[in-house]
């Protein structure tokens, strides 16, 4: 054996036991190719399988340059007796896509049923944004789902179009909010033991993780003042469609038209103490322990809207009547709040069995 060839044996022998990759390429470089070549035919001879890792390694070191030649011709050799190294694994993708963030959100102000539009905008792998869009209700959870990716440009058409057309206050929120109410929603449908709509399932992980906003909406106290200004709150567009559902005070609505219309001599005062009899009636039986506190979650969130779009009388009357109807040393019959919305779904009762109007334009059912 040469004194080359004992060098290049010598030296894969010291790989195989451990040693720096670089002192074996080192050694086997200066040695001549076919002095190489049969240095690394015996060394997988006498070795096999235990050969392969230094002989792979020789024959993808960028460094080997021209000994990959003879590692790769050493590995078919070992091939062609059914030694081969075991298959890689896939390759990583060299970008990863990272997890969806939410960069911005938007809510709407409630509407009678309960009901309210989110959007929340997320920032999604390789710079894109992806925009949520989801109708939620306090009732029954998310009703409706919708979204995808999009573009500045679009985001920034969609924004003017929204508001130029919304009925509800709309505001931007910080996402946290957003996402609380959502999983507000999620919470609603585990108590009911239903499941939101199946195209939620596309960004379901984008709100299990993530902290919530812990801003609170204005703290409110039941002054009798401000409760007695409930008419004004209600007077505003966006709570047009606030009232009890008719159909579920369409006797008493009969009831209320043959008080008014009686034939009877009967005075003014007699037929108003009639008329708030029946409200009182309504509001008892409707406005239950769960009715009250949701009622009142609808209240402090329009505070929220009210107090963000600098309507601080609004919000203080909105906050106050929340106040009351938590309070339940507070008999909820002579709450001016709860009076008005049963009076409205009376009168619009009465409206429906005229003729009028649709029962199901006015239902309060989502």
């Amino acid at each position: 054996m040469t004194e080359d060839a004992a060098a290049c044996r010598a030296a894969l022998e010291t790989a195989l036991a451990g040693a720096p990759l670089a002192t074996t390429l080192a050694t086997l470089a200066r040695a001549p190719e076919a002095v190489a070549d049969a240095a690394l035919r015996d060394f997988a001879q006498a070795h096999g399988a235990a050969a392969l890792p230094v002989i792979t390694a020789l024959g993808e070191d960028p460094a080997a340059r021209g000994l990959r030649r003879v590692a790769r011709r050493a590995l078919y050799r070992l091939s062609q007796k059914g030694v081969t190294a075991p298959a890689r694994p896939a390759a990583r993708p060299v970008v990863a896509r990272r997890a969806e963030r939410p960069a911005r959100a938007w809510l709407s102000g409630i509407d009678g049923t309960g009901s309210r539009a989110a959007w929340i905008l997320f920032d999604g792998g390789f710079g894109g944004t992806a925009l949520c869009s989801l109708i939620l209700n306090d009732t029954v959870g998310i009703l409706e789902v919708a979204g995808g990716e999009i573009t500045k440009r679009r985001l920034d058409t969609e924004l003017a179009t929204l508001r130029a057309n919304q009925k509800l206050p709309w505001i931007e929120v910080s996402p946290p909010r957003a996402i609380g109410a959502v999983r507000a929603a999620l919470a609603r449908h585990t108590s009911l033991g239903s499941a939101p709509p199946a195209a939620f399932a596309r960004w379901q992980a984008a709100f299990e993780h993530g902290a919530l906003d812990e801003t609170s909406v204005p703290a409110g106290a039941a002054d009798p003042e401000l409760l007695d200004r409930v008419s004004e709150l209600l007077g505003l567009p966006e709570l047009a469609s606030w009232f009890v559902d008719p159909e579920s005070v369409q006797s008493e609505s009969l009831e209320l038209l043959q008080t008014r219309e009686s034939r009877l001599v009967v005075s003014d005062q007699i037929k108003a103490e009639r008329e708030a009899a029946i409200v009182e009636r309504i509001v008892e039986r409707e406005f239950t322990d769960e009715v009250r506190d949701r009622w009142a979650r609808r209240l402090d969130e329009m505070a929220f809207v009210f107090a963000v779009t600098d309507r601080p009388q609004a919000a203080a009357i909105a906050a106050a009547s929340a106040a009351a109807l938590r309070d339940r040393t507070r008999d909820v019959r002579r709450q001016p709040f709860a009076a008005a919305l049963v009076r409205r779904g009376l009168e619009l009762a009465g409206e429906v069995a005229s003729g009028r109007l649709s029962a199901a334009d006015v239902s309060r059912r989502p």
